[in-house]
């Protein structure tokens, strides 16, 4: 379609909107190229011509897929789509003026995850399986800075990626440019159940640690481990199986103890996100979280990526009277 009606064609957007939110994947590609000359236009009156127009618009299109299910009047969905835009571009500005990146993704007004989003949603799986279809460099930001709930600040995935800021912007770009792409081929083939799935993982996560209290954790590495696992932190190789055995017995021996608040589990990628409990004696023996980012090949995990939550800093001692 080589134009789009501004506002008119109110009927087929409300059908196409419908469809997309019944989980229809063609349905939202085409709402997206019918008001795609609309969105460039508010993206140019605010920005002017460069590339971040692309990558606002690119941004857009993933807000579209996270929260499509949101439009109240599906024939009002290219004022949303342009009003989506116009949040992003002044996002954008202000981030521009302050000299900083974002701290954190913008949530829906419900203050509900992301992941909880795209858990609710009917084209929750479509997204993963273009999530899966990115490189693995991709995808890790990607899946850090969307669908995560602690690690989603450029400093903090570039901490956890062991890469510098400038090149997580890049690599985030990159990934979105990729997703509009990977949509189409993801649109057409069989998808697994993203809900089965991070289910499964959340149950993987709480009977390794408690196999872990237990003495056992040896036999779940073993079992769910290559056994060429890489441990890596700050994007450095620390060692293999050993080390990670070693690791989880020191803290357990010391009275550290972890539980689940957070998982994402995709194909190849899954992130267990763990609060830290510190020994009642020793408050601050450890950081308040860590995050096991863990790539699978096949069905065992071959990397495991540990990223530390900062402390959070000690208030200063009140003044002496």
């Amino acid at each position: 379609m080589s134009g789009i009606p501004g506002d008119t064609g109110p009927a087929q957007d409300a059908a196409l909107t419908r469809a997309a939110q019944s989980g229809d994947v063609s349905a939202l590609a085409l709402l997206l190229e019918r008001h795609r000359p609309g969105m460039r236009a508010v993206a140019l009156s605010l920005l002017g011509p460069g590339p971040d127009v692309d990558d606002v618009l690119q941004e857009a299109a993933l807000v579209a897929l996270r929260r499509i299910v949101d439009v109240r009047d599906p024939e009002a969905v290219g004022p949303w789509l342009r009003m989506v835009v116009r949040n992003n571009c002044r996002t954008l500005l202000r981030a521009a003026r302050r000299v900083e990146p974002m701290e954190a993704v913008p949530l829906p007004a419900s203050g509900a995850t992301p992941e909880q989003v795209l858990q609710n949603h009917a084209l929750r799986d479509w997204v993963w399986e273009a999530v899966e279809a990115l490189s693995p460099t991709l995808r890790l930001p990607l899946v850090l800075r969307y669908f995560s709930t602690g690690v989603t600040s450029y400093q903090q995935i570039a901490e956890a990626c062991a890469v510098p800021v400038s090149t997580v912007r890049s690599r985030l770009n990159q990934a979105r440019a990729a997703l509009a792409q990977a949509l189409t081929a993801a649109a057409a083939s069989a998808h697994d159940d993203m809900t089965r799935r991070t289910e499964t993982s959340w149950q993987e996560a709480r009977e390794t640690l408690a196999a872990a209290e237990r003495g056992e954790f040896g036999a779940v590495v073993k079992d769910r481990y290559s056994p060429e696992v890489s441990l890596l932190a700050g994007g450095q190789r620390l060692g293999g199986a050993g080390l990670l055995l070693a690791g989880m017995e020191g803290d357990l021996s010391a009275g550290v103890r972890q539980r689940p608040l957070h998982v994402v589990a995709g194909r190849s990628l899954v992130v267990w996100e763990m609060e830290l409990v510190s020994p009642p004696n020793d408050p601050d023996h450890c950081p308040p979280g860590v995050a096991w980012i863990m790539s699978l090949e096949g069905s065992r995990f071959d990397r495991v990526s540990l990223y530390h939550a900062a402390r959070p800093p000690h208030a200063p001692a009140p003044a002496a009277a």
